[in-house]
């Protein structure tokens, strides 16, 4: 269908990537990996014909159509339902099919209300969103989705998470979200060190590919350093030897037919720690019966009640524009309740992450400017070093904040974070512009945090691996859930856009709606099932886990105890210390083989099941 030989680009000094050549065929989905600025925009603008590439070329039938989501905002007509559905495919008459671009609008959260509006009138977010529809509906052969769940909420994406399953046409899709891209994709290819590899799977294998790939690299070029450090020193030494002569020149020639293989280049990763400031008492804030909303209008918190305490992980969750980030300003203290309070410890120290706290950084300050500007008191030198762990390195800190794009940006905000003790963090959309690889070390920092944390996201990666409490806007209020988010899904769902989700799907499809009685029955079987086959699997993994950690521990005392024989030259210590270690590290091996079997099984059936359960949901 799509096929890439030979690629390669550059900019200035900097090879994006070399030798590439991959094919999509009909019916693939590809989620496209890689750091930001390592070119995988610049692959997609390639294949869109946008920008020349410095060698190689990109063949697809004549016939075949590319639908991307553009940046550029061009409407040309009237109203939002008649913009949409302009993009029907030609053959159809977009008046009879309009029902097709309604379902669609509908799931992006461009509700029966938006139809009549004109697209000018739209916010920024909802035009990004009506550009996505025409998209989804114009039926091409291929889809090319960059970022394609920027501004939208949880909810709109869910829906195109199902949306996409369904989706018969090839696919290739750039978004940071990890969950999102594995439950809809079908292959992962990656551009990593100036190269693109294509696997059939999720990104976990991609990743664990190039690191078992690199271990043996970096193995094999310890062994030819060490055989050429032999090799010289053989040389050195009988160099001056008449009857070594033959064998010293053979040796020189050797040593200059092989090439030197240079150590692997590190790439830099976001590593850092927040700075924790000690709280002795129990709760750090107390919400209690808190209302507020804009100008006289309908209230966006309703007599809202909830206290923090030390390890609290919070997510707030809900539709744009229900009064999530309100409800951080409301806890941060820069916005006052209408009734009801907030109160905190005395021994309370607030960091706060906030999407308009961005557009705050002066863009004429570099960023060590901008982080010594957090805190008065901070030396140059402290400074430098916050820069390093958020990965602007040397020189790099003294780049001004205007040339900077928006993934840049967001770490320079979260080194100011750092720069202050805190133990409570507000953080409003901590991941927009990050990477895979930032996201997970985000989410790594957050874990090991000892104080609180209120996180307003719609990634379900991220509500997974930190909430254990939410806050949820849903409907016309917002209420505290005791539990984490799977949970939510499971025992609540959202039920205040369960009946029109249904209708749009219906109308999609030509259907009648299932009834919610028998969809709760439905989904309550399906659940159960998930249970029964994936519980065996998961008790058998953490089984697995457990051993290797056991064995480990046994390997490193066989290993020290053969250091400790080797010292005392004892020979019979020696050879049963030696069996001891090899043996556990040959069973480790075989666990850890067990256990990647055992991983891969459970995600393709978590997956499925998951499929089914969204099935059920749009029934």
């Amino acid at each position: 269908m799509l096929k890439v030989s030979g690629l390669a680009k550059s900019y200035g000094g900097q090879v994006l990537f070399e030798e590439v050549n991959f094919n999509i065929s009909p019916g693939e989905k590809v989620g496209l990996v890689g750091r930001n600025g390592h070119g995988k925009t610049t692959l997609f603008r390639i294949i869109l014909g946008e920008v020349e590439p410095d060698d190689g070329r990109i063949s697809y039938p004549g016939h075949f159509r590319i639908g991307h989501l553009s940046q550029r905002l061009r409407f040309g007509k009237e109203t939002v339902l008649q913009e949409a559905a302009s993009a029907l495919p030609g053959n159809e008459d977009w008046i009879d099919e309009t029902y097709k671009a309604e379902a669609v609008l509908a799931g992006l959260g461009l509700r029966e209300e938006f139809f009549d509006t004109s697209p000018h009138a739209l916010s920024g977010g909802y035009q990004v969103r009506l550009n996505l529809a025409k998209v989804l509906v114009s039926c091409p052969d291929m889809l090319l989705l960059d970022e394609p769940t920027n501004y939208l909420d949880i909810l709109s994406m869910r829906w195109l998470k199902r949306f996409l399953r369904e989706w018969t046409g090839a696919l290739m899709m750039i978004t940071h979200d990890r969950s999102f891209m594995d439950d809809v994709t079908t292959h992962t290819m990656g551009i990593h060190r100036a190269r693109v590899r294509k696997v059939s799977g999720p990104t976990g294998k991609l990743y664990s590919q190039i690191l078992k790939e690199e271990e043996v690299f970096e193995q094999s070029r310890e062994n030819d350093e060490k055989k050429r450090k032999e090799t010289e020193r053989f040389i050195e030494r009988f160099r001056a030897s008449a009857t070594k002569a033959r064998a010293v020149q053979s040796r020189i020639k050797a040593l200059e037919k092989k090439e030197r293989t240079e150590r692997l280049r590190d790439i830099r990763e976001l590593d850092f720690s927040f700075n924790e400031a000690p709280f002795p008492g129990r709760y750090l804030l107390e919400a209690k019966d808190l209302s507020f909303g804009y100008g006289g209008g309908p209230l966006l918190v309703k007599d809202l009640s909830f206290a923090l305490a030390k390890g609290d992980r919070v997510g707030i969750i809900g539709k744009n524009g229900r009064g999530k980030t309100t409800l951080l300003n409301l806890l941060a203290g820069e916005l006052a309740p209408l009734s009801g309070t907030v109160a905190r410890n005395q021994n309370t120290s607030t960091a706060y992450f906030g999407q308009t706290n961005i557009d705050r950084l002066n863009p004429q300050k570099t960023i060590e400017e901008e982080i010594l500007s957090a805190h008065p008191g901070l030396s140059r030198g402290a400074a430098r070093k916050i820069c390093g762990a958020v990965m602007f390195d040397g020189d790099s800190a003294l780049k001004r904040v205007e040339v900077l794009s928006g993934g840049e940006r967001a770490r320079v905000l979260l080194g100011k974070l750092l720069v202050g003790p805190a133990n409570l963090l507000l953080l409003d959309e901590p991941t927009n512009h990050l990477d895979m690889e930032s996201v997970d070390s985000l989410i790594e920092a957050v874990d090991a945090f000892s104080g609180a944390v209120l996180v307003v996201t719609h990634s379900e990666l991220v509500l997974n691996a930190v909430a254990t409490r939410l806050v949820v806007f849903d409907g016309e209020a917002a209420s505290v859930f005791e539990g984490t988010y799977a949970e939510f899904l499971e025992k609540v769902g959202w039920e205040s856009e369960a009946v029109e989700e249904a209708k749009a799907a219906s109308a999609a499809r030509g259907e009648k709606p299932v009834n919610r009685k028998e969809k709760r029955k439905l989904r309550a079987e399906v659940v159960s099932e998930k249970g029964r086959v994936l519980g065996p699997v998961e008790k058998r993994m953490a089984e697995v886990e457990g051993l290797i950690v056991t064995l480990e521990k046994e390997a490193e005392q066989a290993s020290r105890a053969l250091l400790a024989a080797s010292e005392r030259g004892d020979g019979e210590a020696i050879s049963i210390q030696s069996r001891s270690y090899h043996g556990a590290r040959q069973r480790i091996d075989e666990l850890f083989d067990e256990l990647e079997s055992l991983t891969a099984d459970y995600e393709i059936k978590a997956r499925e099941y998951e499929r089914r359960l969204g099935e059920i949901e749009t029934e």
